[in-house]
């Protein structure tokens, strides 16, 4: 029952919408904006940068919040990861929202802080690499779900690490996959761009 409960005990903590909050208490809809999507992106693009930077921080502690506290209580490596895949799946799908949430990269990278600190700060200058080079974040986030894999790969982290890293990674290119879409067309939006179709990643 460990397992299930640390699941569970995570989903329903990412299922809380931090950028839906915000934005209603400013008076915003924030499922009528840009994407429509809950993350930190498109907060950004309805509040401004910093509203959209705290929101960041905010969808990151949801990832390490119960993966920290099943780690510091002893919890079996199998629940830990668990209980930040099921914070990552509750940002996705939320309970509370019909199942409508964001994509999830803000909840991994909060998870992995937690579960698997190296891997994710020697892969996540890559990521940010790729946005700064291009102005486009969704290949960020694609090229975080690229690396993160390989990179627990090569540290040899515990199989259920890799698991969740190679798991999680690459399911971020199906939340991402009208970017790709986007990208493959030459129609994804870059930052500072006036937007023309609803893009970028949250």
């Amino acid at each position: 029952m460990t397992p299930i409960l640390a699941l569970l005990s995570g989903y329903l903590l990412g299922s809380v919408s931090f950028a839906l909050l915000i934005a209603r208490a400013r008076g915003v809809n924030l499922r009528e904006v840009g994407s429509g999507n809950l993350g930190a992106t498109n907060t950004s693009r309805a509040l401004g940068p910093r509203i959209g930077l705290a929101v960041f921080f905010l969808d990151a502690g949801k990832g390490l919040v119960p993966v920290l506290a099943w780690k510091l209580s002893g919890g079996e490596p199998l629940a830990v990861v668990l209980a930040g895949a099921g914070a990552y799946l509750g940002h996705i799908w939320p309970l509370y929202l019909g199942f409508r949430g964001g994509k999830g990269v803000a909840t991994l990278i909060g998870a992995l802080l937690a579960l698997a600190p190296l891997t994710i700060l020697i892969t996540a200058p890559f990521a940010l690499a790729a946005v700064l080079l291009t102005r486009i974040m969704a290949l960020g986030s694609l090229g975080l779900g690229l690396g993160l894999p390989i990179v627990s790969w090569l540290r040899d982290d515990p199989p259920t690490t890799l698991g969740f890293t190679a798991g999680a990674g690459l399911f971020l290119f199906w939340t991402h996959r009208s970017n790709i879409v986007r990208l493959l067309s030459g129609q994804e939006n870059k930052l500072g761009q006036k937007k023309k179709t609803t893009s970028e990643s949250d």
